[in-house]
């Protein structure tokens, strides 16, 4: 993968060079448990929202959150792990999105990229980030170019020695030449930030 992202793009080379090599994660195997932390994790400092899912996945003892037992929870109670209504009536939507098929658990490995992205994004807090994420991270997809992330767009301007972020749109057609390992791609642009510019 990096192989051939150098060889499209040699303004790659320094920071494939600098990193380990790219390994596309394994699934992980508990999608709901994936995305109920995502929804917590929004619009919070680290350590605030990881305080606030403990105390959510708590409330499950040492099973993990289940959709239907999510659903079974009262509201009060899922509120007072210190959710905010937003983000429990979230968790809620997708909890019911994963009993009805909207989400598919099961199948979610065999569905495109697009199809795993448009039923994600019907979930209430699940954005097309979210689902960007989930799929590179947890599904291991290979091929993810998340144009929107703002680590995305510095990191390719710093790889490029570009004063200027590219906007989503132009970020989009930059990365067409990278496919099918824009996933490697975003990664490295993400490492590109881990040190200082030169």
């Amino acid at each position: 993968m990096a192989a051939h992202l150098v060889g499209i793009d040699p303004a790659f080379a320094a920071v494939v060079r600098a990193s380990r090599p790219f390994m596309p994660p394994p699934p992980h195997g508990d999608a709901f448990g994936t995305l109920t932390r995502s929804i917590t994790h929004q619009q919070l400092a680290g350590r605030a929202a990881a305080a606030i899912h403990g105390r959510f996945v708590a409330l499950f003892g040492d099973d993990p959150p289940t959709p239907a037992a999510v659903v079974a929870t009262p509201v009060d109670t899922l509120r007072a792990c210190g959710l905010s209504g937003a983000k429990v009536t979230a968790i809620r939507d997708l909890a019911a999105r994963f009993l009805d098929g909207t989400i598919p658990e099961a199948q979610l490995a065999s569905l495109s990229d697009d199809e795993v992205v448009a039923r994600l994004t019907v979930v209430r807090g699940v954005g097309r980030w979210t689902a960007e994420m989930f799929l590179l991270f947890d599904l291991g997809r290979p091929d993810v170019w998340p144009i929107d992330d703002f680590g995305v767009r510095k990191g390719w301007s710093r790889i490029h020695q570009s004063v200027d972020m590219p906007p989503p749109r132009q970020l989009s057609a930059l990365g067409d030449p990278l496919r099918p390992y824009r996933s490697a791609a975003a990664w490295y642009c993400w490492r590109a930030l881990d040190s200082p510019a030169s």
